[in-house]
């Protein structure tokens, strides 16, 4: 309270009324009253009245200082209960101030005072929710948009706090809130009282939104009057919906959505398209493809352009809900994980769920009928990337299609097929004639194979196939030479069928070809009937191609060879038939007509209208009628999306990705430079080697905005590639000490942090022939920031290489750092040689026995030096740092003798400063500080 005295009010100039006595007959001098009269006057006052003082006073200013002080005077009386709750009454009092500066003052304070009633509790019990909250919960409603706008403020950080009770969120809040959203309320008032409940719900829990906030939450997004309201429901929509769960969002949200997503009002619609992601998230796979899919085209479609941009901008976020874990959890090399990671149970279940009952193809069903066997195979490849884009123009009827009623178990099936690749081989001996059902059960069991897991398929791959359909009968040679022949009939006939019911899809299409998603099925249709009569007239060769190497693969199983071949032939069938499909999309995508290039698009992870709209934001019209920055947008979402569809799918986003990382902008190249670690790690090593490492070379050779995006992440790229790809960047390296602008200090601060992480990844020779220039050069770099982290870069270095085999490498880079650093004839490489020295002595990068042969005796010989910022240096690390190690404490060696007489040589310097680290003692708790009011003079 000593500030209050000083803002009183300007005294007048009679002093009547102030303590100061009439004159005395008996005298005439006259007592002009002083300033510090009234001062001690305040200072008499118990902290009671002096509030009650100047919360009297006429002056707002000083109305306004009491507020202010409120949480002192507590602080004041707080051992006393009585006096806290007569402080608390005149802040009830206070908060009937007429003055809305004064009330709004009160407001601010009010968390501060909430949390020292808290940290007080026994001595003030129940305080806050007396007195304080009903100032809160009144001050809703407040007249003046200030004290609202505090009120509001101060009512989320109480919660965020946790200070307000439970029972009085139900009792006093929330009740309040709901009253404010009344359909007779201020409309003002409704709209921010509408905000609030949605930023509080997820502080209240799902019980107390459920029953108290959900049902007028609902209201408030109907409501006609007032398009502000809907609006701000729109924009915290994801919110509530994260908060109450799946069913309730199902349930009572998602209509709701639905017409906020088609008010008439742009506003509300924009809304809508930035929560999107939110809402799905709280969806079932099922509502997200059939509805939500169709709810988010629209929006894509919308009039506003602002809509547009919203939408595509959420596009790639919305598209990442699709991600099933199974698929999505991939791993790069892995190479001790093996099959029982996944439950047998799992599996079964995923196999199950792969195709519908009535369309499941059993292993050991197959040879039987092959018919049905070659049916699946050309229905998948023709008509799957169909019912993949739009399930429901399925042909009826048609029960051997894998279109199953639910997305979710399609998900699963489709990222199983890919992850089950790996783990599915079997070998030699287990494929014996008359194999019972029984015996196929272990087959799930075999081991990972890190080099069939992210590789794609071998050309022999259809030999597997083949070698599939006979191994039921027997493994013989009369069995794999009679497969062809027994195959190719079927297969004509069931392309015939095929090619008829595709011709009647697309004659029901036509009436509708004005409608562009119509026209993108029915150009998908046209692919694949193309590529039906393709497969009928490659029948033939195939069959004849197929048969020596069958009976060649049939020899290398008699063996029981396990080759990397062998184990990709006994490969689960429709993962095997699917990477085919797969495979040969992306390998012949060069000689596609613009109608077969659609086709390689198409997947079954997420509907494929999002994808192709999301494919079409690289096109140049978007930018002119949505988004200037829309191909920004496209390449931070694009490794999200990547992840989604899985390594599987990557053709579908490899044009793609091309396209945006030759961007004119440079901020689009830099977003895919930032991310190209990431996406490697999805894409795995063989797709990374083939797709990425053009562009990353690319980007190496770009803008320094660019390039410093490649170079943050550097060691994540360069580690997930093969030893011999990773040395060729060697050579590249020193390119980073080259920037556009050479004050970009911090570009190679980020260099020399990247190189430390490089030493794990190279072998000795190419660490001295190739990092160490980097590293010596960075030392003698002009700004001491980066010269900091080379130090340590050298330390670590002269780790790596003694520990070599043999250690001359070591040796060689010690004496390099003698020559150049500790006999340069510039002080601040001697300097520079110092703080080597001293890096290795703190991160022990030497033993210690090995630092007193290889660089203590040239550190030692700086005790002369002619520069006192390098004695002052070494005296530093002799006491400091050399000291402090066991080695030179405990033995009593030449070494120790040599530090002792260099520091009594120090300590008698003609400078005060190397006198005052040569004797200060290590274990002093000035150390610190001392160096750093020296750290100017030592850098």
């Amino acid at each position: 309270m000593a500030d209050l005295t000083l803002l009183q009010e300007d005294l007048p100039e009679d002093a009547d009324g102030f303590g100061v006595d009439d004159c005395s007959s008996e005298s005439d001098v006259i007592v002009v009253p002083s300033a510090l009269d009234f001062v001690s006057q305040d200072d008499m006052l118990t902290p009671l009245g002096r509030l009650d003082k100047y919360a009297a006073s006429e002056n707002v200013f000083n109305r306004q200082m009491v507020a202010r002080s409120l949480l002192d005077t507590l602080r004041e009386v707080c051992d006393d209960e009585r006096d806290c709750i007569a402080v608390l009454e005149r802040i009830s009092r206070l908060a009937d101030d007429s003055e809305p500066t004064v009330r709004a003052e009160l407001m601010e304070q009010v968390p501060h005072i909430a949390l020292f009633c808290q940290e007080n509790r026994p001595a003030i019990p129940y305080a806050f929710s007396k007195y304080l909250l009903p100032i809160v919960v009144r001050y809703l409603a407040d007249q003046n948009n200030q004290v609202r706008k505090t009120s509001q403020a101060a009512l989320l950080a109480l919660l965020e706090q946790e200070l307000i009770e439970r029972f009085d969120v139900e009792t006093k809040v929330c009740p309040v809130l709901v009253e404010l959203t009344a359909p007779d309320s201020n409309d003002d008032v409704k709209t921010e009282a509408v905000a609030i409940m949605c930023k509080m719900a997820p502080m209240v829990g799902k019980d107390i939104t459920e029953r108290l906030i959900l049902p007028r939450f609902c209201e408030m997004c109907c409501d006609c009057r007032m398009f502000h309201v809907r609006k701000v429901c729109a924009a915290n929509f994801g919110d509530i919906c994260s908060v109450v769960g799946q069913q309730a969002t199902e349930e009572m949200l998602l209509p709701r959505f639905f017409q906020l997503c088609s008010d008439n009002v742009w506003g509300v619609r924009k809304a809508c398209a930035e929560c999107f992601m939110a809402v799905s998230c709280a969806t079932c796979q099922e509502i997200r493809r059939t509805k939500l899919s169709a709810l988010f085209i629209n929006l894509i479609s919308d009039p506003s352009r602002w809509v547009r941009q919203a939408a595509f901008q959420s596009l790639g976020p919305f598209i990442s809900t699709f991600a099933n874990p199974s698929s999505s959890g991939q791993y790069f090399k892995e190479e001790n994980k093996s099959s029982e990671d996944t439950s047998v149970e799992d599996k079964t279940r995923t196999r199950d769920e792969e195709v519908p009952e009535d369309a499941q193809i059993r292993l050991e069903d197959v040879p039987t009928d092959p018919t049905v066997f070659n049916s699946s195979v050309k229905l998948e490849g023709a008509l799957d990337p169909d019912i993949g884009a739009e399930s429901p123009r399925k042909p009826p009827g048609d029960s051997s299609l894998p279109c199953p009623l639910s997305s979710e178990p399609h998900q699963e099936a489709a990222s199983n097929e890919d992850d089950k690749k790996p783990g599915t081989c079997r070998s030699a001996s287990q494929l014996e004639v008359g194999a019972s059902a029984q015996d196929s059960a272990p087959l799930d069991q075999e081991l990972y194979n890190s080099f069939h897991f992210w590789r794609t398929p071998l050309p022999e791959i259809d030999l597997d196939v083949e070698l599939e359909q006979g191994s039921g009968n027997e493994l013989g040679p009369e069995g794999l030479e009679g497969t062809p022949e027994a195959t190719a009939p079927a297969s004509a006939n069931i392309t015939t069928a095929t090619r008829k019911e595709l011709e009647e899809m697309i004659e029901n299409l036509e009436p509708h070809i004005d409608d562009p998603d119509v026209k993108a099925q029915v150009d998908v249709l046209a692919a694949a009937l193309r590529a039906s009569s393709l497969d009928t007239c490659d029948e033939a060769s195939e069959a004849a191609r197929r048969a020596p190497q069958d009976e060649l693969l049939g020899c290398r199983l008699d063996h029981g060879t396990a080759g990397p071949l062998t184990s990709e032939t006994v490969e689960n069938m429709e993962s095997a038939l699917r990477y085919i499909h797969d495979d040969s999309d992306s390998g012949t995508s060069g000689g596609f007509s613009p109608d077969e290039e659609r086709r390689a698009k198409v997947q079954d992870v997420v509907p494929q209208a999002l994808l192709d709209q999301y494919l079409s934001m690289t096109d140049p019209s978007r930018a002119q009628t949505v988004d200037t920055e829309i191909a920004k947008h496209c390449a931070y979402s694009l490794p999200g999306v990547a992840l989604t569809l899985g390594r599987q799918n990557w053709h579908c986003l490899r044009e793609t990705y091309e396209t945006l990382a030759s961007d004119m902008q440079w901020k689009v190249r830099r977003t895919l430079a930032f991310s190209i670690h990431e996406l490697a790690v999805i894409l795995g090593d063989q797709l990374t080697a083939a797709d990425l490492v053009p562009i990353f070379n690319g980007f190496l050779k770009d803008l320094d905005e660019v390039r410093i995006g490649v170079l943050k992440h550097l060691h994540d790229f360069l580690k997930l590639l093969h030893i011999d790809k990773r040395r060729e960047y060697l050579y590249q390296l020193q390119e980073f000490l080259v920037t556009d602008n050479s004050r970009n200090w911090r570009f190679r601060a980020e260099l020399a942090e990247q190189l430390i992480l490089l030493l794990e990844l190279y072998s000795p020779r190419d660490i001295y022939d190739y990092l160490r220039p980097i590293a010596l050069n960075l030392c003698a770099d002009k700004v001491s920031s980066v010269r900091w982290i080379s130090y340590k870069l050298v330390g670590e270095m002269v780790r790596k290489l003694h520990r070599a085999a043999p250690p001359t490498f070591g040796v060689d880079l010690i004496r390099e750092l003698v020559e150049n650093f500790g006999r340069c004839p510039r002080w601040s490489g001697r300097q520079a040689f110092v703080f080597v020295c001293q890096t290795v002595i703190e991160d022990e990068c030497l033993p210690m026995d090995q630092f007193a042969v290889h660089l203590m005796p040239h550190l030692l010989t700086l005790a002369n030096d002619r520069v006192p910022n390098v004695r002052v240096l070494l005296a530093k690390t002799l006491r400091q740092t050399l000291l402090e190690k066991e080695y030179f404490l405990t033995s009593a060696s030449c070494h120790q003798e040599a530090v002792e007489q260099t520091i009594m040589a120090l300590q008698m310097d003609c400078d005060s400063d190397v006198k005052y680290f040569a004797s200060i003692h290590p274990a002093s708790t000035k150390i610190s500080e001392d160096a750093m009011s020296t750290a100017s003079s030592t850098y």
